[in-house]
């Protein structure tokens, strides 16, 4: 497996792909009208993509408590990006942090990835969303923040 190195392991809400300067400004307006309140988050549950394969390609950490609030700030942001004409999204948004690709598979491995399951990682506070961009090099991808915007009273 390639871990996610620390610095990088964040949740995504949305992958956007390559956009112009002006859409950039554009999904940062999005963003600035988002509303929600800083709220805690439980990172907890190990699975794979693709779910339940003897070939996992993803190792990934759920979210627990704090999954609702996740989701009503993607419906809003999605939402938004579908009258600015990006696609849907074809799979449903579930709350996860990537943290390993996995190179191949071998019993031992598969063995650890059940056995951790259930695991707790424990609790954070979100009282940020940001627009990111990577650019991917061949020691691994390197993320910049575009536009920061912070949780409000609602």
């Amino acid at each position: 497996m390639k871990l996610v190195e620390l610095e990088n392991i964040h949740l995504t809400l949305r992958f956007l792909g390559e956009i112009s300067p002006q859409m950039v400004r554009e999904v940062a307006t999005i963003l600035d009208k988002v509303e929600f309140r800083p709220f805690s988050m439980r990172i907890e549950g190990l699975g794979t993509f693709p779910e339940g394969s003897r070939r996992p390609r993803v190792v990934w950490l759920g979210v627990s408590h704090g999954a609702e609030e996740m989701k009503r700030i993607y419906e809003q942001i999605e939402k938004e990006l579908r009258r600015l004409g990006f696609p849907k999204e074809r799979e449903r948004f579930v709350p996860h942090i990537t943290i390993a690709r996995v190179k191949w598979a071998n019993a031992e491995l598969l063995r650890v990835l059940h056995e951790l399951r259930e695991v707790i990682i424990g609790d954070m506070v979100v009282d940020s969303i940001r627009l990111k961009k990577s650019t991917l090099t061949r020691s691994g991808p390197i993320y910049e923040t575009l536009h920061e915007v912070k949780a409000r009273a609602v």
